[in-house]
């Protein structure tokens, strides 16, 4: 039996205590970034926190959000909640009706957004919401998201590939963690539960992209790379042990001298190999 899905932002009991009139059932903590609700009706409610190196990005970040928040539905200010908040609700004849919350306190960010079916979206809807932003963005400091550290990644991995000067290193969830440069050049490890089938299914599949084979690191490894769909420049290993698989990707922005072969990214692969 696996235990039941908690939200580490709000407990059922206070999501109840916040939203009397409508019954949720947790649907995904989203590998502890943020939750996934679903009521009866069908409404849906999506809490996310994210988090940043420092406050001056999660500013920046802030003032996306509202900007684009702003463009489907007329914000108000909120106070109490974090350093400060803009919540507002979608139009009466809006496609999608929705009513969102959005907080920044320090290094974080809490977005909060219901949208309901078959009724609008207004205050009566607005006013609860806002007490659940209340309680969770207290919580925001449970995220699974962390800067500076990761299980299958340091920076001595980005040698070649990224610029070690702007260098982040973010855990991204339970089992994924990237690194980036100022340019957006990207490193991402995720390692899932598979069984071998499965992997080898992948690997015998075919795809936009050039397959090749890595038997060095077991018979299921795989790399990808010179695909005529998605990213063109991007390299992507497969690995696969004791029932997960990892994907170690490299997606620069623009052409690299990596991008159509997979020998220098093999010895990042391996590192991640010996781990799993």
């Amino acid at each position: 039996m696996h235990a039941a899905e908690t939200c580490p932002f709000i407990s059922a009991q206070e999501l109840a205590g916040t939203m009397p009139a409508l019954k949720w059932s947790l649907i995904s903590n989203q590998d502890g970034r943020g939750c996934i609700y679903q009521a009866g009706r069908g409404d849906t409610m999506m809490l996310t926190v994210f988090r940043n190196p420092d406050k001056d990005r999660a500013r920046e970040l802030y003032a996306t959000f509202v900007k684009t928040l702003s463009e489907r539905m007329p914000l108000t200010a909120v106070s109490g909640i974090g350093e400060e908040g803009q919540r507002g609700t979608s139009a009466a004849d809006a496609q999608r009706q929705e009513a969102s919350v959005v907080a920044l306190s320090g290094d974080y960010i809490l977005q909060v957004s219901v949208y309901p079916i078959g009724r609008r979206a207004d205050e009566t809807l607005l006013g609860p919401v806002t007490e659940v932003a209340r309680v969770a963005v207290g919580n925001m400091s449970k995220t699974s998201e962390r800067f500076g550290d990761c299980e299958w990644l340091t920076p001595a991995d980005a040698d070649g590939f990224l610029d070690k000067s702007t260098l982040q290193v973010q855990r991204t969830g339970a089992r994924s963690c990237m690194m980036f440069d100022r340019e957006a050049n990207t490193m991402v490890v995720a390692v899932i539960a598979t069984s071998r089938d499965t992997a080898v299914g992948m690997m015998k599949r075919p795809g936009p992209c050039q397959h090749v084979a890595i038997p060095e690191l077991g018979r299921e490894a795989f790399g990808e790379h010179s695909c005529t769909k998605g990213n063109g420049n991007a390299v992507n290993i497969f690995v696969w042990k004791n029932g997960r698989q990892a994907s170690i990707l490299f997606a620069p922005v623009k052409p690299h001298p990596e991008s159509g072969s997979v020998e220098q990214l093999k010895a990042v692969a391996a590192r991640v190999y010996g781990k799993l």
